[in-house]
């Protein structure tokens, strides 16, 4: 498994941006590790940019229990100073959240949850056609090999 690292990624926008979202931390507690990254934008508030988490957890049944979570927070619209000359500060609307969770059985295997990352991963992506399964990285390694960064 590499170790955590930048995780960049481009977003849906009619004419698409990167985004690296540097790792902040990785924590283990009892049978749960959890590895976070943020964007790291001078210009925007920390509050406000975009953030990943990834949960790998062990259920008391076996059946292990992997996350990957996206957080991507809205800003308020700031138009100018009211008549006393006040301007807000920077506030967050609202935050859009997208969650994928994937629960494995110790019998399975690598080629089995590949298939099944990658034909959801297609799904999600409204591929039609046979693409390459992509097999490296943190979400695929997190997935196939049941492995979390370090």
């Amino acid at each position: 498994m590499s170790a955590i690292a930048t995780l960049i990624a481009f977003d849906g926008a009619a004419i698409p941006v990167s985004h690296s979202l540097l790792a902040v931390a990785v924590s283990k507690d009892k049978d749960t590790i959890m590895a976070s990254w943020r964007e790291a934008l001078g210009t925007v508030p920390v509050f406000s940019q975009v953030r990943c988490q990834a949960t790998f957890k062990e259920l008391p049944s076996g059946v292990v229990r992997l996350a990957l979570r996206t957080e991507v927070p809205v800003m308020e619209s700031i138009s100018g100073q009211n008549a006393s000359g006040y301007t807000a500060a920077p506030q967050v609307a609202f935050t859009d959240t997208l969650e994928t969770v994937a629960f494995f059985s110790k019998r399975s295997t690598q080629v089995s949850r590949r298939l099944a990352r990658q034909l959801h991963v297609n799904i999600l992506n409204g591929v039609a056609i046979s693409v390459t399964p992509i097999l490296n990285g943190p979400a695929p390694e997190m997935f196939d090999y049941n492995v979390m960064p370090t």
